[in-house]
């Protein structure tokens, strides 16, 4: 199990939100930082901490985009390769933030849109960047009992359902999954544990000599240091994990080492 920890920005400040509240007239805020978004790079990098995402939160288009990306970009200065970034990336733009300093380029709207799988679009992106350098963003939030992707800023429903075979289809496409459980995040009310079984069933699955399942980062509700040691347990270490508003660096009351050695990953 590996600890990604992230950057979210909006309006060109870190912040943390409540997931699903977001939209053009704001969000729920838990924590908004002062800090300039290269401290926490410079922070995670000096913990020797790879693969944290950065995620900017506004609408493309937009001044307070505008905003968000150059704070995004500041992060990637502070610490080369060390970093992911996602928020209004597509293939036009994903190598500009591959050159700035970015590892991978989190992707979700580009890639599903209309409803479902643009694969136009997805091969497009791999054309740009390297399917090295994709991280697709499988945020879902549940209706029905299934959890279906969301786009635009976790406010619009899919068609794709998040399942284990989805997540082996796209595995041609892109270097990790990143899912955001989207009606629990920002909410410390504990992890979806549910989607632990998609994901258990995805790395589980029989496969060819020589391949492997790619890594699954899971972000929402994580707001205790046994809600780390479980998850870890059902996973059996596989799934990587994200700690946003519980952390001490925005209000919380966990810390990135604590959090590293239960992850035994402390450097």
């Amino acid at each position: 199990m590996e600890f990604r920890p992230c950057i979210d920005i909006h309006d060109g400040k870190v912040k943390q939100i409540v997931g699903g509240t977001l939209s053009d007239r704001g969000a729920q805020e838990n924590f908004v930082s002062e800090r300039e978004s290269s401290f926490f790079a410079k922070y995670y990098k000096d913990l020797g901490i790879r693969g944290g995402h950065i995620i900017m939160l506004n609408r493309v288009g937009t001044k307070a985009y505008e905003a968000s990306r150059k704070a995004a970009m500041k992060a990637l200065k502070a610490y080369p390769g060390g970093l992911q970034v996602g928020g209004g990336i597509n293939d036009q733009n994903a190598g500009d933030f591959i050159k700035a300093g970015a590892s991978h380029v989190i992707v979700t709207s580009f890639v599903f849109s209309d409803g479902k799988i643009n694969y136009d679009n997805l091969e497009a992106l791999v054309a740009a960047v390297g399917r090295e350098h994709v991280v697709l963003d499988l945020s879902c939030r549940k209706k029905g009992g299934d959890y279906y992707i969301v786009t635009d800023r976790w406010q619009k429903f899919t068609r794709t359902r998040l399942t284990p075979s989805l997540l082996k289809r796209l595995e041609k496409y892109c270097d990790e999954y990143l899912v955001h459980a989207v009606d629990v995040e920002g909410k410390a009310a504990g992890p979806d544990q549910a989607l632990f079984d998609i994901f258990g069933e995805y790395m589980s699955a029989p496969r060819k000599a020589g391949s492997a399942a790619l890594p699954v980062t899971y972000a929402g509700g994580i707001h205790t240091y046994k809600d780390i040691r479980e998850l870890k347990k059902v996973s059996g270490g596989l799934v990587n994990i994200t700690v946003g508003s519980a952390l001490d660096l925005f209000g919380g009351k966990l810390t990135c080492e604590r959090i590293l050695e239960i992850c035994g990953k402390r450097k």
